[in-house]
């Protein structure tokens, strides 16, 4: 038993190490653009940052190599998953605290995380002065985060494992698009670098008509991109998507952040020529629901308080801040604190709402997730249709999700159960914001944030923040990102 223990426990530390050498080498991306802008501080930090990283994930790589072909139970894959998150975080820190822009190392993990687990709240100092290689390493972890650092890693397996696949699903993704996790993970990556390539050429064509020169028009079409597809937040300015005055470039966020939000499984069947499940599939049935009346009962909040004064306004503040909540990207066209100062308590209890509901599932976005809250919806509404029948009859409930599916207690429960942990994450984060010195309203705001891994911020989230609500922030977006089981 002992030796069994040994061989699975230095099985997981090898495929740990697999993931982490996968984020060493990303590592080459900033540090080549650091090279192409001669920012020769950064050359520096970058390499003795990747160097580290590569020589403690061959160190993992050597200690378990010997059991990589030990398969590994669903628990176990689950703890490489939500192990590698921890240890990503730690290691990815390092060029952000070299870099001299944050206060302590909590800081730099706090922004690792937001990025990975593409919340976007950040704790960075004198972010409109940054070099463009600590830039691209803000949004390549936020691109990888994404799609997520697993399914990276998966991607350059040479061979599919049921080990491989514990992994994924620790990751919070099981839908199999195609037959195996190695060759599902590749597939998300190639629909996503297809987005990447359409999406940067249009942000580029957005910036220059926003009047940007073609420098960085190029390098802001790039990182927006990346942050809006991955629903990650981050911008390369303080002022988010409001320093760039332009209703072109807030159209195009919105097409890509949105697209971002639905279901890998769900874009591979369209790019297949199914176009009908755009219209069929019930994520996009629920999200489209719950959008619509949140941003009805937030458009009729800021009309009651006259805050913008004609329907453009409207739409460029109310409505882009909706949608990016909702879709859990966290993208700003005002300043955090307006929401506090004018929307009133009726427009941010809807924007909570929205940023707790979040986007599809098995896509880059957080939240309870558009599956489970239609599954909840028709599980309800079976239940009360069941009263209206004879006891003797059972009534079979389908719901539709790529193919036609028959809905189960266990699907049921599952749902239930990841709905009221998010419920108690929030919660939890509430009280500790509040414990922290903020009101109601503003601890609640931020907690929903977190927990549905938004980044939209009320004024909360900063440097001064006390330690202990740094630590609970990390605590939330690492949870509600793995969706709690694999973390417990």
């Amino acid at each position: 038993m002992h030796a069994e223990m040994k061989a699975r426990t230095l099985s997981m530390i090898y495929y740990i190490g697999e993931i982490l050498m996968v984020l060493a080498v990303c590592q080459l991306i900033p540090l080549f653009t650091s090279v192409l802008y001669k920012e020769t501080r950064f050359v520096y930090i970058f390499s003795v940052t990747t160097s580290i990283m590569v020589i403690i994930a061959a160190f993992l790589l050597l200690l378990g190599g010997k059991y990589r072909d030990v398969h590994l139970s669903s628990g176990e894959g689950m703890t490489v998953a939500s192990a590698s998150w921890l240890a990503g975080m730690l290691l990815c820190a390092l060029p952000y605290y070299m870099s001299g822009n944050y206060l302590s190392y909590l800081d730099c993990c706090f922004d690792v995380m937001s990025g990975l687990t593409t919340t976007g709240l950040t704790m960075i100092q004198n972010m409109d002065h940054l070099s463009n290689g600590l830039n691209m390493w803000r949004f390549v972890l936020t691109y990888i985060g994404g799609q997520g650092m697993v399914v990276l890693a998966l991607s350059f397996l040479t061979r599919d494992t049921g080990s491989a696949y514990k992994m994924y699903v620790g990751e919070a993704k099981d839908e199999q698009i195609r037959p195996g996790a190695v060759s599902t993970a590749r597939m998300i990556w190639k629909i996503s670098l297809l987005y990447l390539g359409i999406g940067w050429i249009t942000m580029t064509i957005a910036g220059l008509v926003a009047g940007m020169p073609m420098g960085n028009a190029v390098l802001h079409g790039l990182w927006i991109f990346m942050s809006g597809w991955s629903t990650g937040g981050f911008a390369p300015n303080s002022q988010n998507i409001l320093y760039y005055h332009s209703v072109i470039y807030e159209l195009a966020t919105v097409v890509f952040f949105t697209t971002g939000s639905f279901n890998f499984a769900l874009h591979y069947s369209v790019l297949s020529g199914n176009k009908r499940e755009l219209r069929k599939n019930i994520e996009i049935v629920s999200f489209t629901v719950t959008l619509t009346v949140l941003t009805l009962l937030t458009t009729y909040a800021l009309m009651r308080n006259h805050i913008y004064p004609n329907v453009a306004a409207l739409f460029r503040k109310g409505f882009y801040q909706m949608i990016s909540g909702h879709t859990t990207t966290g993208f700003m066209s005002l300043y955090a604190r307006q929401i506090y100062h004018d929307w009133g308590d009726l427009a941010i209890f809807a924007m909570i709402l929205a940023m707790l509901f979040g986007g599809s599932a098995c896509s880059t976005a957080g939240g309870f997730k558009g599956l489970r809250i239609g599954i909840i919806f028709n599980a309800i509404r079976a239940e009360i249709r069941q009263y209206t029948v004879p006891q003797s009859r059972i009534l079979t409930t389908r719901i539709h999700h790529i193919r036609d599916i028959i809905l189960t207690d266990n699907m049921i429960r599952s749902a239930f159960s990841i709905v009221f942990l998010y419920l108690i994450t929030f919660s939890i984060g509430t009280v500790i914001g509040m414990a922290a010195g903020y009101s109601g309203v503003e601890s609640a705001f931020e907690s929903a944030s977190v927990t549905g891994n938004v980044g939209l911020s009320i004024g909360v989230t900063s440097p001064s923040n006390p330690a202990f609500l740094k630590i609970t922030y990390i605590l939330i977006m690492w949870l509600a990102r793995l969706e709690f089981i694999s973390v417990l």
